[in-house]
């Protein structure tokens, strides 16, 4: 939805909902009945996706949903970005079966809900059922019918015949898997806010991320902190993002490698199991309403935010701001701000990053894509010194050597 008609929406639209969390993580007593009990259950494998849903539904980082959207709820989601009751929510978190495993759930009267190695991670009551309409939901949510973007494709190829919802209970090892890399990076919801209180912080810049931060993502975060004169989170997505996108454990070292470049004790890493959806002004919404479920008080939208590139006809998209445009328009409804920033580009003559909208005529301003980014590292060739940090550029080089280097 366009224009005049999302700007009358927001005159009548409710408050947030109060920085309540949604905790859906039973106790381990319970835990151990389900692990008994659905045994004979019939059972959804969950896809990488279906499992991050999970894992923020239950941590409560989708506050304030307390399972998988109804029929109600996804066309109202569709429509106007909210929930039946007027809760500003933008983008549908649904749950897709096959018919058979369907039938026999509500049949039992319950669907348990498995990882891919068979553990036991939830269980749906099955109280409401329907059949997905793949090309109404692109259409409405991501603009476009159009599988040059990923979300679509994947729910016209990629998506089961029905939507089922009903009331969930999720296992502890859904939230907190045992032996899961980077543990001392994740943190629940719950967890990051009392991270924040017990730093004595009380106002904190979110900045979301799907690749390394190169030195214009720096400057970005330390000019948003210093502006805010907030913490910096940055809050790297670990979930699925856009097919050829850089490797998760190559990204979070590059994270790693960066932080001690902030001042001590003003900045923070916390990684984000999200799946995203690439839907450009509807995902920064979302991003917003989850960072302030984690206790940020701002967040940094930048230039073509969660956007997944060209379309089949190489046009962008959505347009380059329209992210911010959207979250400023629902803004009196946040609890979090939005901290907005224009494209930075590399100015030689200075050896600084500024507004490329804003250099005098003729000076030359240099940038890098993310896309030559990925064909520079797929041809194992260095990145240039102006563009990437020292210790990114280390982890990078270490991971995508030269190409006459890997063939020896």
């Amino acid at each position: 939805m366009r224009g005049g008609q999302m700007q009358a929406e927001a005159q009548t639209l409710s408050r947030p909902h109060g920085g309540r969390l949604v905790d859906l993580v039973v106790a381990p007593e319970r835990a151990e009945e389900l692990e008994r009990l659905a045994g004979s259950w019939p059972a959804r494998h969950l896809t990488e996706r279906q499992r991050c849903d999970l894992e923020l539904l239950a941590s409560g980082a989708f506050s304030p949903l307390t399972s998988y959207l109804g029929a109600s709820d996804l066309a109202s989601v569709c429509e106007r970005l909210r929930l039946t009751d007027g809760t500003l929510w933008p983008m549908p978190i649904m749950l897709d079966i096959d018919e058979d495993t369907l039938r026999a759930a509500e049949a039992c009267g319950h669907l348990a809900l498995r990882g891919d190695d068979g553990n036991l991670l939830g269980v749906l009551e099955p109280r409401e059922a329907w059949r997905v309409d793949p090309l109404m939901e692109a259409r409405a949510v991501f603009g476009t019918d159009d599988t040059a973007h990923p979300s679509v494709d994947a729910l016209v190829h990629r998506t089961e015949p029905w939507y089922v919802t009903g009331p969930l209970e999720v296992l502890p090892r859904a939230v907190t898997p045992p032996g899961r890399e980077h543990q001392d990076l994740r943190f629940t919801p719950a967890a990051l806010r009392r991270h924040f209180t017990d730093l004595g912080v009380s106002r904190v810049v979110a900045f979301n991320t799907r690749n390394p931060m190169h030195r214009a993502h720096h400057e970005l975060t330390v000019r948003a902190a210093r502006e805010t004169g907030a913490h910096l989170l940055v809050q790297p997505v670990v979930g699925p993002t856009k097919p050829g996108d850089i490797d998760v454990p190559t990204r979070v070292a590059c994270y790693r490698g960066l932080m001690p470049s902030y001042p001590a004790g003003r900045a923070t890493l916390a990684l984000l199991p999200l799946a995203m959806r690439m839907g450009g002004p509807r995902e920064a919404l979302w991003h917003a309403i989850i960072r302030q479920n984690f206790g940020a008080s701002f967040m940094i939208i930048g230039r073509d935010h969660a956007g997944p590139g060209q379309d089949s006809k190489g046009r962008p998209f959505y347009e380059p701001y329209a992210s911010q445009e959207l979250v400023r328009r629902h803004q009196d409804e946040l609890e979090v701000r939005m901290a907005s920033f224009p494209q930075l580009g590399y100015v030689e003559d200075t050896d600084s990053y500024e507004p490329v909208d804003q250099v005098p005529p003729g000076t030359r301003v240099r940038t890098v894509s993310g896309t030559e980014v990925r064909q520079r590292l797929a041809r194992g060739e260095a990145l240039p010194a102006w563009f990437t940090p020292p210790a990114v550029a280390a982890v990078l080089a270490d991971r995508f050597p030269p190409l006459s280097a890997a063939s020896a």
